[in-house]
């Protein structure tokens, strides 16, 4: 079977909700009936085959074309298969992802992977604020599987990270890693201020350094603990160029003191 194509016809006028177009909600359903669903955002009553030509039927396999920043929740709460996207996404892009994978070629928006159980989200180009971070309300953000970021991310990072991984291949804005509970960031281009900020556990790993970190870090000193060695090595599963920070001698802060102080940031060693 061939994957399911969804090539887009024009810009929308309003942003989209494409929540309903994941694998297991597909699942058996033909190019008619899935042409029905609507998207439904703003006040206009907008259908699937408004927005996109159709053609496949492999709903486990999804293809978008010609994608822009409107298109929001792509991938939101999907459990398998795999949703690959040409172009930018808009807001929310994978969040409460339960497992398969979700490739964006282009820029996504804020709350990226936010609240992610498990599965992968990789982002060609950059991302917007609070990259796996929780929504207003919400007491954690991604809580399992791996996000990557070719390009920049912008503020809060990673806010209240739970569980999983993030890895950011290029710069990140202020504050990356606030309030973090657990979990792992590894940013190999050059960090904002305040990294780590009120981080209660977890792991930050900054190859390029920050521009100021916080007085409520303590220095522990260069070490090379096989931990890191191991972390490498997973890391280097998605990105060869942020593993190879690992190689550096890194230099462990402990922190944030301000709060349980069980965190830590390795950054490299002068």
């Amino acid at each position: 079977m061939k994957p399911l194509v969804l090539v887009m016809r024009t810009s929308p006028q309003q942003r989209l909700d494409l929540s309903p177009l994941v694998p297991h909600r597909l699942a058996g359903k033909t190019t008619a009936e899935i042409g029905k669903l609507e998207l439904q955002t703003g006040r206009q009553r907008v259908s699937v085959a408004d927005v996109f030509r159709l053609s496949g039927s492999d709903t486990t396999h999804i293809r978008i074309e010609g994608a822009t920043d409107r298109l929001d929740q792509i991938g939101q709460e999907m459990s398998g298969g795999e949703i690959v996207v040409e172009g930018d996404v808009g807001n929310q892009a994978g969040r409460l992802m339960r497992g398969g994978r979700v490739i964006v070629k282009g820029n996504a928006g804020h709350w990226t992977a936010s609240g992610m159980r498990n599965g992968y989200v990789e982002i060609a180009g950059s991302v917007g604020d609070r990259l796996g971070g929780p929504l207003a309300g919400e007491t954690a953000g991604m809580r399992g599987g791996v996000a990557l970021v070719r390009g920049d991310v912008g503020e809060r990072a990673s806010d209240r990270l739970r569980r999983g991984t993030i890895i950011v291949e290029g710069r990140a804005g202020a504050h990356a890693g606030s309030r973090m509970i657990a979990g792992t960031l590894v940013l190999r281009g050059r960090a904002g201020r305040l990294p780590g900020y009120l981080m209660r556990r977890g792991t930050i790993v900054l190859a390029a350094g920050c521009d100021e970190l916080s007085p409520t870090f303590v220095d522990c000193g260069v070490h090379d603990l096989v931990a890191m060695r191991l972390m490498a090595a997973f890391i280097k599963r998605h990105s060869a160029a942020a593993a190879a920070a690992f190689r550096l001698p890194l230099r462990r802060f402990a922190g944030d003191m301000a709060v349980l102080g069980k965190g830590e940031i390795f950054a490299a060693a002068a």
